[in-house]
């Protein structure tokens, strides 16, 4: 019964979670929560963030904000409900993401960030984390996960690309940093990516490195073939000309030896050529194998027993973008320290919505084609029915 009731408690206190951030945009006071950065970009070159519910829905009242001016940079900030450093803790960012147009080129992701003049923030402004996705053609599309790391000094990306959703939907996107130095990327609740910090950054030196005082000796033979010694040029090889005259070519009929010269007929490659003489190559019995540098272990190398806090005092989010095409809503944010706890969230927001807005975006599609049928002119009808017939013949 003690076993019971500690974890219904754990499973309480995992749920319950300490949120840093929720924002899902339903009520027309969120812009006094977020701030456009005016110091960032010239007003021309700033796109409008629009509060809808977007094209299509499962309820008018659910809305977000959305990017809604084609080539154009977009700019918006937040401060957390309170500082949020994630050690021994987890770090937990997750957010909706619904691109209505096709878009060819442009940025999804978020930003976590320290503490930072909010009129300011822009592409330059340091970030620690920044996690969303990114497409730019048809073969670069992924989700991004970037750390800064202050002992390098540097924004490092995830070693292996994850993958991004590109449809016309909503998706939810989830990163998940756990204190034992792992981290998890969900797409719709599912697992898309987990591992180790470790391996999958660059946080850390190499753990070995090759031994500087060992070369390769100068004797050592990694050449696996050789030309055959005993092989010998054939004595007529070289009396093989490499082009011949063509024996099937003519002299034309109204060719003139005094006008035109005495006639030659073309050249063509000569079928017997076989090419420059080369002896044929044989395994060289000297061959040692391709030479190793032989490993040490790497003196500057140290472990970070907290790779994990990726967060140190975090103060805001916000997102910094460029957008080819315009259309992209974003909604229901939340930074947190439990991932019991965004899933709980997933449930009272995307998870509700998900299946109204594949049904209303269905409609919505049916409709067009619907549409663009009755629109189209009676000859290209007649050519359609022309074509169905055909193929039931």
């Amino acid at each position: 019964m003690i076993y019971y009731i500690a974890t219904f408690i754990a499973i309480i206190a995992a749920v319950n979670g300490k949120v840093y951030f929720k924002e899902n945009f339903n009520d027309a006071s969120w812009e006094s929560r977020w701030t456009v950065p005016s110091d960032w970009k010239p007003t021309n070159e700033l796109g409008e963030w629009k509060w809808t519910a977007g094209e299509f829905h499962g309820d008018s009242a659910d809305k977000g904000i959305q990017t809604s001016e084609d080539a154009r940079f977009y700019g918006l900030s937040a401060k957390l409900d309170a500082p949020f450093t994630n050690k021994d803790k987890e770090l937990v960012i997750q957010m909706s993401v619904k691109h209505e147009q096709d878009l060819d080129c442009g940025g999804a992701y978020i930003k976590l960030l320290g503490d930072m003049d909010q009129s300011k923030f822009g592409g330059d402004t340091p970030y620690q984390i920044m996690f969303g996705p990114d497409i730019c053609g048809p073969s670069n599309k992924k989700t991004h996960v970037i750390f800064n790391y202050p002992p390098k000094n540097e924004n490092l990306l995830i070693k292996d690309q994850v993958r991004t959703e590109s449809d016309n939907l909503s998706h939810l996107y989830t990163l998940v940093v756990k204190p034992d130095n792992t981290f998890e990327v969900l797409i719709d609740l599912e697992s898309v990516k987990s591992g180790s910090l470790e391996e999958n950054w660059d946080f850390l030196m190499a753990k070995e490195i090759k031994d500087p005082s060992v070369s390769k000796p100068a004797d050592w033979v990694d050449k696996k073939k050789i030309a055959d010694p005993e092989d010998k040029k054939p004595d007529n090889w070289d009396d093989v000309p490499k082009e011949i005259a063509d024996p099937d070519a003519s002299k034309p009929d109204d060719w003139d030896d005094e006008e035109d010269g005495e006639w030659e007929a073309p050249m063509i490659p000569n079928p017997e050529y076989k090419g420059a003489w080369k002896p044929k190559m044989i395994p060289n019995p000297e061959y040692k194998g391709e030479w190793v540098h032989p490993m040490i272990p790497n003196p500057d190398y140290a472990e970070d027993p907290e790779l994990h806090v990726r967060c140190k005092d975090c103060t805001h989010i916000g997102f910094e973008l460029w957008q080819v095409k315009s259309g992209t809503i974003f909604d229901d944010i939340l930074v947190t320290d439990s991932l019991e706890e965004a899933k709980a969230y997933a449930a009272e927001t995307y998870s509700k919505k998900k299946g109204p807005e594949k049904e209303a975006h269905d409609a919505a599609e049916k409709a067009k084609a619907e549409a663009a049928k009755a629109a189209m002119p009676e000859e290209d009808e007649e050519a359609d029915m022309d074509e169905e017939d055909h193929d039931e013949l």
